[in-house]
């Protein structure tokens, strides 16, 4: 076991291993929420009381999704390892982290909004429907828009989730704080180390979960 002193610890350890999990965040925050909101809208436009009812498509990306959240993300981020590799050309990095969180996340991100798009009244759609709106404006300006105090509510929710995946992530050669809390902290015994990048991440989940309940307060 070796013990760290306190300049070295924050200067060589936490802090590039916090960098690192920002990076990874903000990436898969990016890259998540484009693939689900994307798919979320398919959903929504082809479910059975959508603007553009499709069955086949409803439960095929459906089925993907309910697969992908189904199965936890270690597992995930290794069976995907040959699939990464070869995007990313490496498997170990922040690169292949958003990759993978990626491909796991964007499903959970997706139920998430779709969820929030379902709460909308049927009564909006059916007004702007008599209005001659068309279905990319009662998508875009009906349901998306109305949804936003929601979608925040929601995405904050997700991004948490995204946080903990940057952690678990850490375990495999992605860096981060999983990483530091792994290969510094348990496997050196390192109690110190250990309990700061809990610290460090509970730290980070209350200003996350503090920002965006004060954005929902603002626009609800």
């Amino acid at each position: 076991m070796y013990q760290y002193d306190l300049e070295t610890m924050l200067s060589k350890i936490i802090l590039p291993g916090l960098r690192d999990s920002f990076l990874m965040l903000g990436g898969s925050i990016l890259t998540c929420s484009i693939c689900g909101f994307l798919l979320a809208i398919i959903l929504i436009t082809t479910d059975s009381r959508g603007l553009r009812p499709n069955r086949v498509v409803y439960e095929t990306i459906s089925a993907v999704i309910n697969v992908l959240r189904s199965v936890p993300f270690i597992i995930v981020i290794i069976v995907i390892i040959p699939i990464t590799r070869w995007v990313c050309g490496t498997s170990i990095g922040v690169g292949p982290a958003i990759f993978s969180i990626t491909v796991a996340g964007s499903p959970l991100i997706a139920r998430l909004l779709e969820g929030c798009f379902k709460e909308i009244d049927a009564r909006l759609i059916e007004a702007a429907k008599s209005f001659g709106a068309s279905d990319w404006q009662i998508t875009w300006h009906v349901i998306v828009n109305e949804s936003i105090p929601s979608i925040v509510s929601s995405m904050t929710l997700g991004i948490v989730s995204l946080l903990g995946y940057t952690a678990i992530a850490g375990t495999v050669g992605a860096g981060g704080l999983g990483a530091v809390a792994l290969t510094y902290g348990y496997q050196n015994f390192d109690d110190t180390i250990m309990y700061s990048t809990v610290f460090i991440l509970i730290i980070i989940v209350q200003l996350i979960q503090l920002s965006g309940n004060s954005l929902y307060r603002k626009l609800k």
